[in-house]
């Protein structure tokens, strides 16, 4: 059989400990029953592991019931044309797979050298999981709509040539409002704060020309009346729910025709905003332990990037009632530029990615801003996370910690980077949301179901490993 022809079996198996799963700690299965069940339906054949499902509240007669094929461990790998599982798979699985088999999970090619080298001398197709990309990039209107409204918002200060001292604040946190905090921390204003909606003015710590204070009053009630205060000092202020109105579907229509989709978007297969959100709430947790006097809405937190997984980290520390949340680009982080930042932090969450170039040669956290800058007792979060061969920007990250010891002290501060943040109480829930994507893509626009000859440009950059035939 050509590596190529349709998949016509799936082996669904359970999660074990692996190298990138110390203790079997993570349980997520990569396919809840009913999206089996989904499956079935369109003819493909799917044998589950015994007990796979059980980690997150799914039983094997919920399996049976969507006419899923139970099987042993002993049985589950033997002469299955796609493999599929959410971790990647421990070295004594990979000997149970038959050559030219294809493997589909969160693979992590480059950080475990030693287990890609022997997927790819038992010539296993790998399909990576966190690789697939939308294909081509999605937008919302509502996004679209946001980041319009702040591109108008900021256009003065282009003009005038004073965005490099801007100070932006934008009122609350929602998913209309994620757009335009995007699209505001890459035209690098001097800084960019997300604040309470309760907050009085007597603590606002911008005021006058040089300032924007940036709404939605859609959802926004004002009930400080901060915003006439605001415009009695002569500060700038932009209200998104007001644009939409006036402008919104216009601007949208003037997008979308002046910039056709990107061919390749975000991931497709990906909990980021869950990601952002649990390790915020695991900094939290660890800087009440650590400085217990000190109340969430006194915190001094900043946030690196403004992406997805950035973004859920500001949405859960809003939530949290943390005051007031900077939020740092590529300016605020070069090197002695994130000093201004570090001085007197509380809590650092990094959602920034760099490029494989960059990583290992470029730290936006040094060992050396927790030894002489971070105060002690504070708290790193490493959302992005990496390995000795794959290094996060975030220096004392050597590796990704565990459950099994998920944060360590260095220097006085607490720094944790853990897989799979969302298992810190969100398993099931994002075991539901992935099973969801991964049947999109076996069966939805990518059909990857159809095998690897013709593969969408999307899910081509995920085969780390392959093509071989069988």
């Amino acid at each position: 059989m050509p590596a190529y022809a349709p998949f016509k079996s799936i082996a669904l198996v359970k999660e074990i400990e692996s190298p990138e799963n110390p203790g079997g700690l993570e349980k997520r299965v990569a396919l809840i029953p009913t999206d089996v069940g989904r499956l079935i339906q369109q003819g493909i054949q799917v044998f589950v592991e015994y007990g796979a499902g059980e980690g997150v509240g799914f039983s094997d007669e919920e399996y049976l019931t969507n006419n899923a094929t139970m099987q042993t461990a002993d049985q589950i790998y033997i002469d299955k044309e796609l493999i599929i599982k959410f971790k990647g798979p421990s070295l004594a699985s990979i000997e149970q797979m038959k050559k030219g088999c294809t493997l589909f999970c969160m693979a992590h090619f480059g950080s475990y050298p030693d287990r890609a080298k022997l997927l790819q001398d038992k010539h296993i197709n790998v399909i990576a999981m966190e690789e697939i990309a939308e294909s081509p990039k999605i937008q919302s209107d509502e996004v679209i709509c946001a980041r319009m409204a702040m591109v108008e918002a900021l256009k003065p200060f282009f003009d005038n040539n004073t965005i490099g001292g801007l100070r932006v604040r934008v009122i609350g946190w929602s998913e209309r409002l994620r757009g335009a905090i995007r699209r505001c921390g890459n035209r690098n204003p001097r800084s960019l704060h997300v604040i309470q909606e309760n907050t009085p003015f007597e603590r606002l710590d911008a005021i006058g020309e040089n300032a924007l204070y940036f709404y939605d009053s859609a959802n926004f009630n004002d009930d400080n009346n901060i915003i006439s205060q605001l415009k009695e000092k002569a500060t700038h202020c932009f209200d998104l729910h007001a644009f939409e109105k006036e402008q919104g579907s216009k601007a949208v229509f003037d997008y979308r025709k002046s910039h056709p989709p990107a061919q390749l978007g975000i991931r497709r297969i990906q909990c980021l905003h869950e990601t952002g959100r649990a390790g915020a709430r695991y900094g939290v947790k660890l800087l009440s332990e650590n400085k217990p006097n000190k109340s969430a809405s006194d915190i001094n937190a900043i946030v690196l990037g403004y992406g997805n997984v950035a973004q859920g980290a500001v949405d859960e520390l809003f939530q949290q009632g943390v005051n007031q949340i900077s939020i740092l680009g590529r300016t605020h982080t070069a090197k002695d530029q994130i000093n201004y930042w570090l001085k007197d932090i509380d809590l650092v969450v990094n959602g920034a990615e760099q490029s494989p170039q960059m990583r290992g040669i470029n730290f936006l956290i040094s060992n050396k801003h927790l030894k002489d800058l971070i105060p002690e007792k504070s708290v790193v979060i490493d959302l992005v996370g990496g390995s000795p061969t794959n290094r996060s920007p975030v220096e004392p990250v050597i590796s990704c910690s565990f459950l099994t010891a998920p944060s360590f002290v260095q220097d006085g501060v607490t720094v944790s980077s853990l897989w799979g943040w969302p298992m810190l109480g969100m398993m099931r829930e994002t075991a539901i949301k992935y099973s969801g994507q991964i049947v999109e893509v076996l069966t939805g626009t990518e059909r990857l179901i159809d095998g690897l000859e013709k593969l969408a440009p999307g899910v081509q950059r995920a085969l780390v490993c392959g093509p071989y035939e069988s």
